[in-house]
């Protein structure tokens, strides 16, 4: 069956017939090996003229064009029904019965099609054979066509499609418009066959994912394969405007396992907790790409606006994470809150005043002309420092490069407290180039296993607070707040709270606490951080929050739990609730907080 098949592929990809295609996704659906999948690919691509390998990929990959384009081929499935319905003559209302019982358009498309073809008088082998530029530039129309009658449009170009077609090749049609051809072909088995179609050898696949690597293109790739070889690949190189797949990080499980593989000393730097993020600068020209290679710009034009005013030079690549921003607290909020950007076409100036960003930059691949994927890191974070001019929007992901576990655990837990998810580990040795697309222990994330999550509200001290910012300006951000010990007869601080309260609440927190305004830190009150202003401890406030954490800044409980470390409360929020039936004495004490962290250590364990 397969040579026969292949035989049939031979004579027909002369005019490359759609059929060529059809026939191969059909011989991929009935395997489940690899190997077989690869063996059909490569004929399809050497019988494939060079003027359009880049369709037939893009085709095979349920796709017009590459990611970062943004250009999308999606139908809505009633648009697809309604095309089914006038190339066949049979209603809708008898499509959809047929769509329950296969759960399958293109099922449904191939068999109403064929009785179709069964019914006419004339062959179909006499027709009109559907090319794959017709198919290509009908999906690129429905893809494109915008405003009033574009669903009619759509509806037209595919019955023009499903007219042409043949039963078979109805079917893929459907699929690929309906975004479910779901073939199973990976861009990793592209690269083998194109590989062994161009360059005779599946050992010359290195030298063609390089080159996916950097220029995630795989329609373009096929193209230069097709016309210049394999010499025309190794020549590709990283190109302004177009992302680089990114680098991802393996995972250990503890600290000494990781100094270990790094050969004793690596740079530690914090795991955000955002969106990764990629930003292109070419003079006025600037590009942002999600790690899955989607363009971003639009959605975030302050993060656009934010890195050109911090960056030094002309012509730029960097990788960072846009992590959301309590912009009174200083605390990194969970990913959830970014996503609220995401996707967003609409209501973009409200969505960046409501959910502020920090692009946090941790690597820069290419400068003014000069690719530095192959520089080593060290080397490639001092170029970066050197380029970048840290703002109040764009920071340097903060990083100790060390060899020593007291000092990562005490940076560890000053991570998590900030609101990371933890370390990555990187290599700093002459091996450590920025190796794009792979996943290896050159980078390795450390996560804590266990999370201290908060079941009840706390009674805590107000004892400070921190001038307000943005919307805040002219109030109070954030109150700085306290358990109390009361062997020690002192506020120890545990949270900065920023959250839950009223626009009223905000502004009438100035009156509140005016009484109770003095110049300096009280001396009942142990803290590290330096508030714009300080209270006497009096005022007791109702909160939760999402978990407990160890914390090299808060004093809450310090050197109980851990040598250097206090307690912190993550994301804290205000109920509401004024105590002001307790005296800050009554307030939650440093050993009740001691033994929450404690008891839900030993729930998870």
């Amino acid at each position: 069956m397969k040579n026969k098949t292949l035989k049939y592929l031979r004579v027909i990809i002369r005019d490359m017939e759609y059929a060529a295609i059809a026939e191969t996704y059909s011989l991929v659906e009935s395997t489940t090996k690899r190997l077989e999948m690869t063996d059909y690919l490569v004929e399809l691509f050497k019988k494939t003229p060079p003027d359009v390998i880049d369709k037939v990929i893009y085709l095979t990959q349920g796709k017009l064009y590459p990611d970062y384009m943004g250009i999308e081929l999606g139908i809505a499935e009633k648009l697809a029904i309604k095309a089914v319905s006038r190339t066949t003559g049979i209603r809708e209302s008898e499509i959809n019965e047929l769509l329950k019982k296969h759960g399958d358009l293109g099922l449904v498309a191939e068999e109403t099609i064929k009785k179709k073809r069964q019914m006419t008088l004339f062959s179909f082998e006499e027709e009109k054979k559907l090319t794959v530029e017709k198919v290509y530039e009908n999906f690129d129309k429905m893809a494109r066509v915008e405003g009033g009658g574009s669903q009619e449009k759509k509806i037209q170009y595919l019955a023009e499609l499903l007219n042409l077609a043949s039963p078979l090749e109805a079917k893929y049609i459907i699929r690929t418009v309906e975004g479910k051809l779901r073939l199973g072909i990976a861009d990793m088995t592209i690269l083998d066959a194109l590989s062994i179609a161009f360059g005779g050898s599946k050992e010359l696949r290195s030298f063609v994912e390089r080159a996916y690597n950097i220029h995630p293109d795989l329609g373009s790739i096929a193209k230069r394969l097709a016309k210049e070889g394999i010499e025309g690949v190794k020549n590709i190189k990283i190109e302004l405007g177009i992302p680089i797949r990114a680098m991802l990080a393996e995972r250990l499980p503890s600290l000494e396992e990781i100094l270990a593989k790094m050969g004793g000393k690596a740079a530690f730097e914090y795991k955000y907790d955002g969106m990764r993020i990629q930003a292109h600068i070419g003079g006025e020209k600037i590009w942002l790409y999600s790690r899955r290679l989607e363009n971003l710009t639009e959605q975030f034009p302050d993060v656009v606006e934010a890195i050109k005013g911090a960056f030094k030079g002309d012509e730029g690549i960097f990788d960072g994470e846009a992590v959301p921003v309590d912009i009174n607290t200083g605390e990194l909020l969970p990913f959830q809150v970014v996503s609220h950007r995401r996707g967003r076409k609409y209501g973009i100036e409200k969505a960046m005043e409501e959910y502020p960003v920090v692009l946090f930059l941790f690597d820069i691949l290419y400068l003014n002309g000069e690719d530095l994927t192959s520089k080593p890191y060290p080397e490639r974070r001092k170029i970066l420092e050197s380029v970048i001019h840290e703002t109040d929007r764009v920071k340097l992901a903060t990083q100790i490069v060390s060899s020593n576990i007291e000092e990562i655990k005490k940076f560890f837990n000053k991570a998590i407290e900030d609101g990371c998810e933890g370390l990555v580990a990187k290599n700093v040795g002459e091996e450590s180039i920025y190796r794009a697309g792979a996943r290896e222990f050159l980078w390795i994330k450390y996560k804590r296993e266990y999370k201290v999550e908060i079941g009840d509200t706390v009674d805590l001290v107000a004892v400070g607070a921190f001038a307000g910012k943005g919307k805040r300006r002219g109030t109070y951000g954030a109150l700085l707040m306290a358990a109390y010990n009361p062997e020690k007869d002192r506020f120890e601080t545990v949270c900065k709270l920023g959250s839950g309260f009223t626009d009223e609440q905000l502004a009438y927190l100035p009156k509140k606490f005016e009484a109770l305004l003095i110049d300096k830190k009280h001396p009942r009150v142990w803290s590290e951080l330096d508030a714009d202003y300080w209270f006497v401890p009096k005022t007791v406030l109702e909160v939760i929050g999402a978990e407990i954490t160890l914390s090299p800044t808060h004093t809450c409980a310090r050197d109980v739990i851990e040598k250097g470390a206090g307690l912190a409360i993550r994301f804290p929020r205000f109920t509401g609730r004024w105590r002001d039936d307790k005296s800050p004495e009554e307030a939650t004490t440093t050993k009740e907080l001691v033994e929450m962290y404690k008891n839900q250590i030993k729930k998870i364990g």
